[in-house]
């Protein structure tokens, strides 16, 4: 399944390693490392002006100017489709 996860990117939601929220950057010295590393990579994806989010994958790091929250109920919605799925194979004859 796919995420649409800003600024016209969508990744597969398999990838996303994490997804934390813009702030941490400030207080975090291993995640301003990672994020200096990846762009010196040239792995850094998005605008880092009006990002709320990185989400971390294990290619690239993109920044979203949609909130946690958002990119959470997202791929919360990629849960409940796939528990469908399973629920409808289930009471097939």
């Amino acid at each position: 399944m796919f995420i649409h996860i800003g600024n016209n990117n969508i990744i597969r939601s398999r990838d996303i390693i994490s997804i934390v929220d813009h702030n941490t950057l400030k207080s975090s010295s291993i995640m301003e490392e990672m994020i200096d590393n990846g762009t010196k990579e040239n792995k850094v994806i998005g605008p880092l002006q009006d990002s709320k989010s990185i989400v971390l994958t294990r290619e690239k790091i993109y920044y979203s100017t949609l909130s946690v929250i958002t990119l959470k109920k997202r791929s919360s919605s990629y849960s409940m489709v796939k528990k469908a799925e399973k629920y409808n194979m289930k009471i097939k004859p």
